[in-house]
């Protein structure tokens, strides 16, 4: 197993974060991981990107992910054929959008990928009582892919956030991994 994966947001909704939690939820799952932003201008609302690698084998690749099996959109505005028109055949776009996949796929007009939404801003309001996405289209990514366990992501979550913190985003993992859908 060797999944690439790119996460597209803006400074300050934790697309930092996400990619670090996901590879830390994999290394307790006994896989190889890797996690690493790339920043523009550091301020919030700049877009910002992050990649995760993770593999059953030692990974000796060392540069950003240019052809991911996984993007992940976290702010939709940032959503465009620059995000997600240089992945795999076949790769998983998981999006932050209160559309349905079908709605999405006839608007972006890319029948190729498999497609996942998810109304992380929804949840996150819901639960978090804040415009903090990352944590619910964690919960997705997971669903959709095979990335890490949820037990793991859980864990990883709760030993980053410990207290009522983590419990939320716990919560928000959870409900966004139960309403995911996919097209």
């Amino acid at each position: 197993m060797f999944i690439e994966i790119r996460w597209h947001g803006r400074g300050g909704q934790g697309v930092v974060t996400a990619s670090r939690i996901l590879a830390e939820a994999a290394l307790l799952d006994g896989r190889y991981v890797q996690a690493f932003p790339e920043f523009g201008p550091e301020r919030t609302g700049a877009p910002v990107r992050s990649f995760t690698r993770i593999s059953d084998k030692p990974i000796d690749l060392h540069s950003q992910v240019y052809n991911p099996d996984v993007v992940a959109v976290i702010d939709p505005t940032v959503l465009s054929p620059k995000v997600y028109g240089d992945l795999r055949e076949g790769g998983k776009l998981i999006v932050n959008s209160g559309k349905t996949p079908e709605e999405l796929t006839r608007e972006i007009g890319n029948s190729r990928l498999k497609l996942y939404t998810v109304n992380a801003t929804r949840i996150a309001l819901d639960v978090l009582g804040r415009p903090i996405y990352n944590t619910p289209i964690l919960g997705a990514l997971i669903k959709a892919t095979e990335a890490a366990s949820l037990d793991s992501v859980i864990k990883a979550v709760s030993q980053r956030f410990p207290g009522a913190v983590g419990e939320k985003n716990v919560k928000a993992i959870i409900r966004a991994h139960g309403e995911v859908r996919s097209a």
